[in-house]
């Protein structure tokens, strides 16, 4: 019996693959399990104060792989919660099984991740949805000048 592949299945592991690679590398680790945790974890935290609408179109740019993490265990007649600054980081940290102090570190890396796979554009026109504080603590860090 032939073995049946689904292209776009395929694609979409390896694209995955390829993101968590990537956000491991950012936040220094080889660990996958702990990159895929904290994807998932800004994911929702972010998803959760989003619009229906701004979720949509947020979802849209992922890979469909991380598309259905985005979607799973969404409630969108529960949005957008609305979270300020500490307690979007004691969410973050409860449901990412991850330090207080690390959310500061980790959030704006994985922001810096997805920036760099989808449009940059999308995700600011969906972070812009939060509360000013929310984002601030998102935002990647600002790009070193160049030397002259």
């Amino acid at each position: 019996m032939a073995s049946a592949r689904v292209h776009s299945l395929d694609r979409t592991v390896q694209t995955t693959n390829r993101w968590l690679a990537d956000l491991a590398a950012s936040i220094g680790t080889e660990d996958r399990e702990f990159a895929h945790r904290v994807l998932r974890t800004w994911l929702h935290a972010v998803r959760d104060g989003l619009t229906v609408d701004g979720a949509a179109h947020l979802a849209a740019q992922l890979p469909d792989l991380l598309r259905g993490v985005f979607y799973n265990g969404w409630d969108p007649s529960a949005v957008p919660v609305r979270r300020e600054r500490q307690e979007f980081i004691e969410h973050f940290a409860l449901t990412g099984r991850i330090a207080h102090a690390d959310v500061r570190k980790l959030a704006p890396v994985v922001t810096k991740v997805i920036c760099d796979e989808v449009s940059e554009n999308t995700v600011r026109h969906a972070l812009v949805q939060l509360p000013r504080s929310v984002r601030e603590l998102l935002e990647p860090a600002a790009k070193a000048a160049p030397d002259a």
